[in-house]
């Protein structure tokens, strides 16, 4: 790959537009693989030959024996039509990087050109991963069970922030997001008339009552400095306007930042739906999704990325946590690592049909994450040889 500055950022904003006009969903990223793949190989970087049905880790051996480092990228899209104008925008009707997966995915295979590059200098090992599913909260632990990240003892990854311009760099370490839980209720009653409801068990009554109640678990559970949110977003009941139906149906999310915390809001909600439904002597199941826990960010390799942002000319600044949730958790439970946030200069926040970035902030993403990812590696090359001259 070229070391040419301006055919670098022209490449990879072709790579960003190609897969934004050609977005696919979670685990479906079947011709997303493809490209990388292809992309990596032209470059001649290595593909591990690992179990995975989409997704790609590449690897960069540097002429030097040394420790394992990985740096991450999501790539799947989400159910969403676009409404942004572009010549690239999305050409799959109802599907679309409304997340900014592919800007994630274009900054990761810049950073991998860069390494390759750096090959010769290089104190051990850079893994590329390249995760599919992330909007379903369970994409990394398809990439763990590759076996693709043994020998790993750093991970770095990205999200991209709209809210925040070309140039800041965001970070914290400690929790960063939350932990992210989806639920299902449902309620069975005992259909009748509508105009004789007393015959019946009226359902859509008794879920609109959980639903309230559910409020109190924040409102009256939780400590007022505690975050939790429980949120119902989808209700189903019923089909014509005059017959009480025999069932409804909730579904909705949690999120706290606290663990301990988390562990104890599946049985609030068991008890706040026993309570009601037993005292109209109707029934009700919860089913319970339990999703990733919250991203929890080394002190040492988050001092140490915001030291290399710092040098890369970011302007830093430190962000509070967020009740989003991100599946990069699943790697700090068992690797030590840092997840940054990168501006963008978007119109509208994620998520949003209209959603749009400013591409200026692919190039300097991609050398930073290659610096990040080489300082990275003689900082544990260096602490190996430190720790072998530690007196016994």
């Amino acid at each position: 790959m070229t070391d040419n500055k301006n055919e670098l950022e022209n490449h990879l904003i072709d790579v960003r537009r190609n897969l934004h006009n050609e977005p696919e969903l979670s685990n479906k990223e079947v011709e997303t693989t493809k490209k990388i793949r292809q992309w990596l190989e032209n470059a001649g970087i290595a593909i591990l030959d690992v179990p995975l049905a989409t997704g790609v880790i590449g690897e960069v051996i540097g002429e030097q024996d040394g420790p394992i480092i990985a740096i991450r990228a999501d790539i799947d899209a989400l159910p969403i039509h676009e409404e942004a104008v572009s010549s690239f925008q999305s050409s799959i009707p109802g599907v679309m990087h409304a997340c900014g997966h592919d800007f994630h995915t274009a900054v990761i295979i810049g950073a991998a050109y860069l390494l390759k590059n750096r090959q010769d200098r290089l104190k051990g090992t850079v893994r590329i991963v390249f995760q599919p599913a992330e909007e379903t909260g369970h994409g990394a632990k398809s990439i763990i069970a590759s076996g693709g990240l043994e020998g790993v003892e750093a991970i770095f990854g990205h999200h991209n922030d709209p809210l925040s311009e070309v140039g800041v760099f965001g970070v914290k370490d400690g929790v960063l997001t939350a932990g992210v839980d989806r639920f299902e209720i449902n309620i069975r009653g005992k259909g009748s008339h509508a105009a004789r409801p007393q015959e019946g068990i009226d359902p859509i009554v008794i879920a609109a009552e959980i639903i309230t109640r559910l409020q109190s678990i924040v409102s009256r559970q939780t400590k007022p400095s505690e975050s939790v949110v429980i949120s119902v977003t989808q209700m189903h009941g019923g089909n014509t306007w005059n017959v009480i139906p025999e069932t409804a149906y909730l579904e909705g999310t949690v999120r706290t930042l606290k663990e301990e915390i988390r562990q104890t809001i599946e049985g609030k909600i068991e008890r706040v739906i026993k309570g009601i439904t037993d005292t109209y002597g109707a029934e009700g199941k919860l089913v319970w999704h339990a999703g990733p826990p919250s991203v929890n960010n080394d002190l040492e390799w988050t001092n140490f990325a915001r030291h290399i942002a710092k040098n890369n000319g970011y302007k830093v600044v430190e962000v509070e946590p967020t009740s989003g949730g991100e599946d990069f958790a699943f790697y700090q439970q068992s690797i030590r690592g840092a997840f940054v946030n990168i501006g963008v200069s978007g119109e509208y926040g994620l998520h949003h049909p209209k959603y749009t970035l400013n591409e200026e902030a692919i190039l300097p993403a991609a050398y930073y994450f290659a610096d990040l990812a080489e300082q990275a590696l003689n900082k544990l090359y260096v602490d190996a040889i430190a720790k072998d001259f530690e007196p016994s």
